[in-house]
């Protein structure tokens, strides 16, 4: 037993060990560039599968082998890790961290919310639209950190209401107080006081992102009829928190910058595919987002039907609140959004600049009309949607947010400096480098892959796939995906199979926009374990939720994400980009390459 002790303590260090040298047959009894890169692919996709290494530290992996191995120099693959990705997210990154820093983020959240309502049905809604607004331009990790503690205040507090109400209702039947209820009451209001007290802020974050660390000990110290007094109460807190994971992850696919995933992929395809303009941050949003204001409906009708049942006359009454539990509700959001004050001038500011950022992205070179790319027509292609984001994120280090005084000898108070948006400490403290360093190392493996010839050997391979209709290569390539990635990180999943996805495209003659789009999509589908993806963990950690209760709603999510998905690849995607052509743009593959 001690020696299976010691197994299991150093299981990560032995995976390395064993992964090294089981595959290291590979490349000493081929001897080719194709199999020295395949021993290095296996390695590293072993590694971030089952992160026996940081997925960062095995990101650096290529720039350690590709050398060692003769595949490309040290010089070339350091080049791969700062790419136009890297300036992108640094702008995006600024607009974020001056957004959580005054709390621009809560009030439009609370706010939208507030204009639906707070129907069950129409306030699950409401802050589905208002967490997938804001996870289009925050990561969905934060958004998800800030929203959960507004959500968690609303469910305790329609809980306490509903039995103050029972309460009333009791005593003006009995003429006498009934003390258990009060009990109960007072067991909730102290748990939720309880609650509070333990949250603290994490460093970098605002204070309400900082409450996602509510402890699993709400569960463990409170009975379930302290906690739920009625299975409906349960049921809906499971609702509630399975909305804010699934809505941060679903708004993070509208917009090129939403997601890590969605910048590999730009930055791959970009890299891979320089003749083509045809992906930027205008047509991704026009291509994106009706599959996911689709998907948005259709999984808040499937949770709300799954958990709460569907009450068509319960649906019409928008923004009414007719039950004093509704009225309950609706004072604690109103009060959240007292505490924020009047708009400030520090939000007003990042506001305006976040609506600067967006219009420049969209208007850059929209398709349809000319962009204003053209005033830089001497040298096309030169400005991309990374240097929008950096313009405006210069701005916020520029742009004074609050004076700074000082008292001379004399007494007087005088300017002394001034204070701008955000501090380069700030921008520290929410910059992902480990996001960065991922990047860098997806784009240094793909680099691998097509200097060795690997990506052509297997794109041949590949090539009989070309007999089977594209929508059943579609299908099954999107299978594949969303099953990787609730096993593996979003990132590594698509960093990993864009290197091998490309050449199959082009190997079976597909425009490679009908492959790796959808692909690239379905990697967000992270909705079955509270592991696949950070939002699950944040929503899991509140104590409401049990593992099947996240496999059986996330795989009715999964399900509508893939088919959605499927259906605007053969619908309104399809005139975009020209997908029935293989484009001009796209490597010929000769008939002598196939087999």
């Amino acid at each position: 037993m001690k020696f299976f002790s010691y197994i299991l303590v150093y299981r990560r260090f032995l995976l390395v060990v064993f992964t090294l040298l089981i595959l290291l047959p590979l490349p000493l009894i081929l001897r080719t560039k194709e199999a020295e890169c395949a021993y290095i692919l296996f390695v590293i996709a072993m590694f971030w599968v089952t992160e026996a290494l940081p997925l960062s530290v095995t990101a650096l992996l290529p720039g350690l082998m590709f050398p060692m191995f003769g595949i490309i120099p040290s010089k070339k693959v350091a080049s791969s890790y700062f790419k136009d990705f890297h300036l992108l997210l640094i702008g995006v990154i600024c607009l974020a961290t001056s957004t959580e820093k005054w709390n621009l983020h809560k009030r439009i959240a609370l706010r939208m919310v507030m204009m639906v309502g707070v129907n069950p049905a129409w306030l699950t809604l409401g802050f589905m639209s208002s967490t997938a607004f804001l996870s289009m331009w925050l990561s969905n990790t934060s958004t998800a950190a800030m929203v959960m503690p507004i959500v968690e205040a609303v469910a305790q507090q329609i809980i306490s209401a509903e039995a103050e109400v029972e309460a009333t209702q009791m005593t003006y039947i009995s003429g006498s107080t009934n003390y258990g209820l009060e009990t109960d009451e007072n067991v909730n209001g102290h748990e939720t006081s309880e609650r509070k007290e333990k949250t603290k802020p994490v460093p970098g974050c605002s204070n309400d992102a900082g409450k996602i660390s509510s402890k699993m000990e709400l569960e463990k110290n409170s009975g379930t009829g302290n906690k739920y007094r009625t299975k409906k109460d349960h049921m809906m807190c499971k609702l509630m928190c399975l909305c804010i994971a699934y809505s941060s992850t679903i708004g993070g696919l509208t917009t090129i910058t939403g997601t890590s995933t969605n910048l590999i992929f730009a930055e791959h395809f970009n890299t891979r595919y320089p003749d083509c303009h045809c992906i930027n941050f205008g047509s991704w949003f026009l291509m994106s987002f009706p599959a996911a204001i689709i998907i948005l409906l259709l999984s808040w009708i499937w949770l709300h039907w799954l958990f709460l049942g569907f009450n068509f006359k319960e649906m019409a009454q928008c923004g009414k609140t007719t039950t004093a539990k509704q009225k309950a509700c609706a004072e604690v959001i109103k009060q959240e959004y007292q505490k924020l004050g009047p708009i400030r001038y520090q939000e007003i500011v990042t506001l305006v600049l976040f609506i600067v950022m967006a219009l420049l992205w969209f208007s850059r070179d929209p398709g349809f009309v000319s962009g204003w790319s053209v005033l830089f027509s001497e040298y096309p292609g030169f400005a991309t949607d990374s240097t929008v984001a950096l313009l405006v994120g210069l701005l916020f280090f520029l742009i004074p947010a609050k004076r700074l005084t000082k008292t001379i000898p004399t007494g007087e108070t005088v300017a002394s400096d001034y204070s701008p948006l955000i501090t380069w400490k700030e921008f520290q403290s929410f910059m992902p480098w480990d996001i960065a360093i991922l990047v860098g190392g997806g784009f240094a493996l793909a680099d691998g892959c097509e200097e060795s010839g690997l990506s052509k050997w297997i794109g041949n391979k590949l090539s009989p796939l070309g007999s089977l209709p594209v929508w059943l290569i579609i299908l099954i390539s999107s299978l594949l995906v969303t099953s990787l990635t609730e096993v593996a990180s979003n990132p590594a999943t698509i960093t990993l199979l864009l290197p091998i996805l490309s050449p199959l495209a082009e190997a079976i003659q597909v425009n490679p926009l009908y492959i790796l789009l959808p692909s690239t999509l379905c990697t967000s589908f992270a909705f079955l374990l509270p592991v696949a993806n950070p939002p699950n963990a944040i929503v899991f950690s509140y104590g409401h939720l049990k593992v099947t209760d996240m496999v059986k709603a996330g795989l009715g999510v999964n399900i509508v994400g893939v088919a959605v998905v499927m259906l605007g690849m053969f619908t309104w995607i399809v005139p975009m980009f020209d997908l029935h052509t293989y484009p001009s743009w796209a490597p010929a593959v000769s008939n002598e390459t196939i087999p």
